[in-house]
């Protein structure tokens, strides 16, 4: 079975997918369409539910990493670590459901950002030079990727790039934090003093997964762009820094890699969050994590191929040959 019934009526919802400003006006009426960088709008379509029909998370609640149970293993979170801050863990059993979290780390407000159909996994300052922002899920995509929006001024802004991409902050660009994917064994042997997010209080199936078997699928699902080049499959995973890209069964295959100035290590022990029916059974995808020279952790995604090429056109492909 590759998805399940929830997946399936996200398609047929989707088969109204093609739309035009004109149309989103009556939903968006606060939102400046003139003001865009998008060219071709038939890009952008209804991934199913509407606006907050995915409802991000603002303020979450933490729980000793030490203390809580409930967590397999295996299954992967979104790890941020601020100097001087307690590091906090975001299972993404919660972040399938809620794809976004709003919240606050010492001084810094964060977006903890996860799009599915692109195994997207970003955290962003939430601070521009007009204010600090908070984001909400649209219910649009654009090459499979979530567009969020800012409750502020209700601009689109494109999560695999951190830029507003519709409306009056148009060509703003989000700062991205170093955060990663990783096991939660892995966090909490290395955090057993760290804090985890609880289980939102919402009626959803936290810990089930629902895009069954879609990293082996053939095609993304929602998306009619090109596949990437050198015959790399579709969905094959890919560590995106800047407009770079390492295929992921590279880096696995290295166990750690030094290119570009930037070190790669490999480990073993992270499930798939988008292989079985129960993320913590999904087959190993394996950690990775991310430093320049000096140690320092750098942003960077684990985001399928065809993501990489639909936002970065023109962007290398390290691929070792």
């Amino acid at each position: 079975m590759r998805l399940i019934s929830f997946i399936t009526a996200v398609f047929l919802s989707a088969s109204m997918a093609l739309a035009s400003p004109e149309f989103w006006k009556f939903e968006w009426p606060d939102t400046d369409f003139e003001n865009t960088s998008v060219e071709r709008w038939v890009e952008i379509i209804s991934g199913g539910p509407p606006k907050d029909g995915i409802p991000a998370i603002d303020d979450p609640s933490f729980e000793p990493a030490a203390g809580k149970v409930g967590l397999d293993p295996l299954e992967p979170v979104i790890t941020l670590e601020i100097e001087g801050e307690t590091p906090r863990a975001y299972p993404i059993r919660y972040l399938t459901w809620h794809e976004i979290v709003n919240d606050q780390v010492g001084d810094i407000p964060v977006a903890v950002t996860f799009c599915p159909l692109c195994n997207s996994g970003i955290t962003f300052d939430r601070r521009i030079p007009q204010g600090t922002l908070s984001f909400g899920v649209s219910g649009k995509l654009r090459n499979s990727d979530m567009i969020m929006y800012d409750r502020q001024t209700e601009s689109w802004w494109q999560q695999a790039i951190g830029e507003a991409i519709v409306g009056d902050l148009n060509g703003t660009e989000l700062d991205t934090l170093p955060s990663w994917m990783e096991s939660w064994q892995v966090f909490l042997a290395r955090n057993p003093d760290g804090l985890v997010m609880q289980e939102p209080n919402f009626p959803r199936r936290y810990g089930a997964n629902p895009y069954v078997r879609y990293d082996t699928s053939s095609r993304p699902f929602l998306y009619s762009g090109e596949n990437p080049p050198h015959h790399i499959p579709p969905l094959v995973r890919v560590v995106r820094v800047g407009d770079a890209a390492w295929p992921l069964t590279r880096l696995a295959e290295a166990g750690e890699l030094t290119e570009k100035g930037i070190t790669f290590t490999w480990t073993a022990g992270q499930a798939s969050a988008l292989d079985t029916q129960r993320i913590g059974d999904g087959r190993d995808v394996g950690n990775v994590r991310v430093r320049d020279a000096e140690g320092n952790d750098l942003p960077h995604d684990v985001m399928f191929a065809f993501a990489f090429h639909a936002f970065w056109p023109e962007g290398d492909w390290m691929l070792g040959n």
